[in-house]
Parts: C-alpha cells; structure tokens; sequence
C-alpha cells in the first residue's frame, strides 16, 4: 500500500501543481491550450509506440483483457440506460444531465491511467494501458455520441461519417496501431530512441494540463447527480470489472491494469463532447473535477485490492 501511494502521490501533486499555475495565471489559456494539443496529438502517441512497438505479446492474454473491458463497459451502459428509462418519466427534462452522468461513469481518463501504471508496473503495465486504450477510446467515443444524440438536447444529428473519420483520425489510436505495427516489422534501435525521447516528455505535462482543466470555483450545485456521477465511476466501474475478472478468470497484472483503467477519473474531453452535442456541461465539468479529487483517495484503494486479489 505504501509503494502505491508514493507512485500515486506524485501523480496528485502534479496536477494540484499544474491547477495552481492555472489560478494564479502564471500560465494563460492559450499556452494550456497547446500543452493539450501537443500532448494529445505528439507526447502520449510517441509514448504509446515506444511502448507497443518492443513490447512482448506473447504472453498478455489478450482475449480475456479485451472481454473483461468490453463487457464491464456494456454492462455500466445498460444498468445507466435501465435505471434512467425507469425513472424517465419523473425526470422528463432530465436527458442532458443523463448524458453527462453516462460519459462519467463510462469514460476513462488515459492521462492519468498511463501515470499511474507507469511507476508501479513498467513497460509491461503500460502496454496493457496501451491495448486498454486502443479497445475502450473508439467504443466509448461512438457509444458517448449516440447517447447525446438519442438523449441531448441538441436537435441536430450528428454526422456519424464525421464521427467515425474523427475516432479513426484519434492521435492515441494511431499510436497504438503504429506501435503494433513497429512490433510486428522490427523498428532500429535510432529510431525506437527517437521515439523514447519524444515520447518520455508527455504525462509531466499532460497530467499539469489536467490540473489546470479542474474548475473548483464551480459550486457543486447538483450536489446529488455529483455524487452519482463520482460513486457510479470510481466505485462502480472497478466494482463491475473485478466481477469480470473473476468470472473470465483474468489474473495478474492485466487484472490489475483492467481494474486501474476502470477506476481513473474520466475523461477531461467529456466536457467539451457535452457542450458540442447538448449534454449538461455544468454538471460534466463538477464530475469531472469532483472525480480527480475522490480518485486520489479511491484509486489507491483499488490498487490494493487488486493486489490482493488471489
């Protein structure tokens, strides 16, 4: 337990770092704007193929590790989905709120996984992060914008051609097929250093960006659709994974890797997916910074538990 919290402690002072350069303006918008963009398009994809690109497949089992993610995200969608259908009608107003509390519980924050993982399980951690990632990144995104679309407010549809070439066209994915694709042809030791090099800048900044996105001064108004948003994702989704670990018989590290990915925050972009596509953007930003501040006592509480587990 201890290891854990000195592998998840940084992680927390950095974003409480990166939040402070943010309130005091020593940092403006704009330049937290391009540390976003050149995370996201250039650092986290040259990490994740360096990753991938020398990592040992051989010996993940894969089929289990993408089954247990699948069905625990399938399984969150259709209990929110269920839940929301029967209380409908005494909430007829309430599909907005709805969308935000879906892409809480069900999204991921991949910046903060990959933190995470990295210090306390090396290259062979951040390779199942890397797979976790290429699985859930394209489900999640087309099930988020058919759940705006059916329960937003937005009264335009969306262009799903749009939305498919934007998941296609997602710098993270790229990463990680390039990445198995380097692993399968080889990559010379010049370039795998290349990317080494590139890709080892991305999380310090990635996760000081994710400081400066938490919005504190917002008064958590919805005091009870935060705290569903908050327990469904940081108890409920580890909760339901660990469930199907144990019935697939997924074990080890990938287990903990699984249970780690279910138990970050979500992610940072949900905000903006719900402002775009008529979802409650107010209560998507309150979960969202509510979500990173609970984590750091939950997350290492899964940690262990998956630790644990026989």
């Amino acid at each position: 337990m201890l290891t854990t919290l000195n592998a998840i402690t940084p992680i927390f002072l950095i974003i409480a770092i990166g939040h402070l350069l943010f309130r005091t303006k020593m940092v403006n918008g704009s330049v937290w704007s391009a540390i976003e963009h050149i995370c996201f398009y250039l650092l986290l994809p040259f990490l994740i193929i360096r990753t991938l690109s020398r990592a040992n497949l051989g010996g993940v089992p894969i089929i289990d590790f993408i089954s247990v993610l699948i069905v625990a995200i399938l399984g969150m969608s259709m209990l929110l989905i269920l839940v929301y259908t029967l209380l409908r009608n005494r909430y007829p107003s309430s599909g907005p709120s709805f969308t935000s509390l879906f892409q809480g519980a069900t999204r991921f924050h991949g910046f903060v996984a990959l933190a995470v993982i990295g210090p306390l399980y090396g290259d062979a951690g951040v390779t199942l992060a890397a797979l976790a990632l290429a699985i859930m990144v394209p489900l999640l995104n087309v099930m988020s914008v058919i759940v705006l679309s059916v329960y937003g407010a937005n009264n335009s549809n969306p262009d799903i051609r749009q939305v498919l070439l934007r998941i296609i066209q997602n710098p993270l994915i790229i990463g990680c097929m390039v990445g198995l694709t380097l692993n399968w042809v080889g990559v010379h030791d010049v370039i795998f250093n290349t990317i080494e090099i590139i890709g080892n800048g991305g999380l310090g900044l990635a996760l000081l960006a994710v400081g400066a996105g938490l919005r504190m001064d917002q008064a958590a108004e919805q005091k009870l659709l935060v705290a569903t948003g908050v327990f469904t994702r940081l108890i409920g989704m580890p909760l339901i994974i660990i469930g199907m670990a144990w019935l697939t018989g997924l074990d080890g590290l990938p287990r903990t890797v699984a249970i780690i990915a279910g138990a970050v925050p979500t992610a940072s972009s949900s905000y903006v997916m719900a402002r775009k596509m008529g979802g409650n953007a107010e209560l998507m930003s309150n979960i969202v910074t509510f979500q990173v501040i609970i984590a750091f006592f939950t997350l290492p509480l899964f940690i262990y538990i998956a630790e644990q587990l026989p």
